[in-house]
């Protein structure tokens, strides 16, 4: 079901809008439209941002892991 919205927006992004819209053959509530779809989609959340801090540093004293934990702890 579709529902009728108000948006302010600049006058001049309007007509520059419009002009878009038109030239992909699309309206202007459609550009909107995807536009919202678009920002809202859920994105999965990439491996290293859920488990970022998860884990404690281990005891291991080699210079990898000093490099390692420095750059990623």
């Amino acid at each position: 079901m579709k529902i009728k919205l108000t948006l302010t927006i600049d006058e001049d992004l309007i007509s520059q809008a419009k002009r878009y819209a038109e030239a992909r053959r699309d309206s202007l509530s459609g550009l909107v439209e995807k536009a919202l779809q678009d920002l809202t989609q859920t994105q999965e959340i990439p491996f290293s941002k859920r488990w970022r801090g998860k884990f404690k540093a281990s005891r291991r004293v080699s210079t990898r892991y000093k490099a390692l934990s420095r750059r990623y702890l």
